[in-house]
């Protein structure tokens, strides 16, 4: 099988990409392409041992550095421990990936379960925010950065039963749209991905582990892959200095909207 091929960056000096939520999914898949991309990454997750799986792969496949970060970004006291105590040479962070994120549940909200309400906010929207306050100001006084915030094609359209994640993934997109304008006056890029049906844990995690039901979601249809969502990013991250990507949307070929797919029996 021939090897892909990938569109390198022309580096002048090092770069460091931040991706949190990197242990699966997109967060994984950016991370392996940036750092093919030859950035030097700094990976977060919550589960140590996926991160230390990543970091071998990516030395494996590039000639990154790696640093991995073991925390919570619901923990706010976590988040900023982790990433202030980085060291001179880690903390000139050109890029943050904030892709921590999740769904909890599929339920009507008069039946919603508070526990899962309250995971989907603190990680959805408080996680990326605290992420953010603490990366931002490093970016301001480097006097450069490019912030990509990972949403769903759920923060430009509700669907039934998606009532409080749509909810954490509409205030996802406003303040995407929010750190650009506060962002701008510092030169600092801010982008928004907001994919359609991608297959990863995602839907595992929704339905609480029930993989019958999680594979019924892509039934029939070709989803976006976490590679596809990777290539979106660099591609926005690799556009020159002068363009800002403010954001972009894609679904899977057979998908029309947050609703609507077209699926083969």
């Amino acid at each position: 099988m021939e090897k892909k091929k990938y569109i390198s960056l022309i580096k002048v000096k090092r770069m460091i990409a931040l991706v949190t939520g990197a242990t699966s999914g997109i967060g994984k898949a950016t991370a392996l392409l940036l750092a093919r991309h030859g950035y030097d990454m700094i990976i977060t997750g919550r589960r140590q041992e996926r991160l230390d799986i990543l970091s071998a792969e990516i030395k494996k496949i590039s000639n990154a550095h790696v640093l991995s970060l073991c925390f919570d970004v619901r923990r706010q006291e976590e988040v900023t421990k982790n990433i202030q105590s980085l060291k001179e040479n880690w903390s000139k962070i050109d890029v943050l990936v904030n892709n921590a994120g999740l769904a909890a549940g599929f339920s009507a909200i008069q039946e919603g379960v508070i526990d899962d309400w309250e995971r989907m906010i603190d990680t959805n929207i408080k996680g990326l925010l605290y992420v953010t306050r603490i990366v931002a100001p490093m970016m301001i006084k480097h006097g450069k950065g490019h912030i990509v915030n990972v949403g769903s094609i759920a923060g430009k359209e509700v669907y039934p039963n998606g009532n409080v994640y749509c909810a954490t993934k509409y205030a996802v997109d406003a303040l995407n749209r929010a750190m650009r304008l506060d962002l701008l006056q510092h030169g600092i890029r801010v982008t928004g991905i907001h994919p359609g049906m991608v297959e990863t844990e995602f839907s595992i995690v929704r339905y609480n582990g029930d993989e019958e039901r999680a594979k019924k979601v892509y039934a029939g249809l070709k989803p976006l892959t976490p590679e596809d969502i990777a290539e979106s990013i660099a591609w926005a991250l690799t556009r020159p200095a002068h363009v800002n990507i403010t954001e972009i949307v894609l679904t899977p070929t057979a998908q029309g909207n947050a609703t609507t797919a077209v699926r083969k029996a």
